[in-house]
């Protein structure tokens, strides 16, 4: 065989093996899902979504809107508050902090108050204004003076004593007395909404 006709022969042998060989990098056809499949997939990321929105939620922080006028000034009926929830889980509230609470026999039902009294404190309201453990508080934020008059109570341990910002006009501890510490969940730290009267709270 001349070494032409060798080369020849090669060449045409590499021509057949290149094919082949650039068949191995061709990128695999995508399995086309059934709509099944499809569907699990949705209902999966989905189910995942709600679990960590509930976590999220229950543990971190959430958006709370205000309802009702008991905290006038501070906070206006129908504004959303920004509520941390780290903080209670590892401590617990201080005085005039504001807080999401619920209260005796009124379930998940959240209401945003102002603790006045931590356990052991003695509180009082006098002449519109409050006082404890004998030291009298002026609470620039309050304008609306209470109406009515608190003889000195002492907080019983484990509780806390509650009062609307709006004193004339708030369903609190003045009336239900104290709340446990587990009904208080959360912190109001900020309104977010609406945009223009964003502000910290405190």
């Amino acid at each position: 065989m001349s070494e032409a006709e060798t080369m020849t022969r090669q060449e045409n042998q590499q021509c057949e093996e290149a094919p082949k060989k650039k068949g191995l990098f061709r990128k695999k056809e995508k399995v086309k899902k059934t709509p099944a499949q499809e569907l699990r997939e949705w209902v999966v990321t989905l189910l995942a979504a709600i679990l960590i929105a509930l976590v999220v939620r229950q543990f971190l922080f959430e958006p709370v809107r205000v309802d009702g006028s008991s905290m006038d000034a501070t906070l206006k009926d129908k504004e959303i508050m920004f509520v941390t929830k780290p903080e209670y889980i590892s401590g617990d509230p201080q005085r005039f902090d504001v807080v999401i609470c619920h209260y005796p026999d009124r379930g998940n039902t959240n209401f945003v108050k102002r603790v006045v009294g931590l356990p052991g404190d003695t509180v009082a309201v006098m002449d519109g204004y409050l006082y404890v453990n004998g030291e009298k508080y002026e609470e620039p934020y309050i304008t609306h003076r209470p109406n009515y008059t608190l003889a000195p109570y002492t907080v019983p341990e484990g509780t806390y004593f509650v009062l609307g910002d709006n004193r004339a006009n708030s369903n609190d501890s003045h009336l239900i007395g104290p709340i446990t510490r587990d009904m208080i969940v959360g912190h109001v730290r900020s309104v977010i909404f609406p945009f223009d009267a964003w502000r910290n709270i405190e």
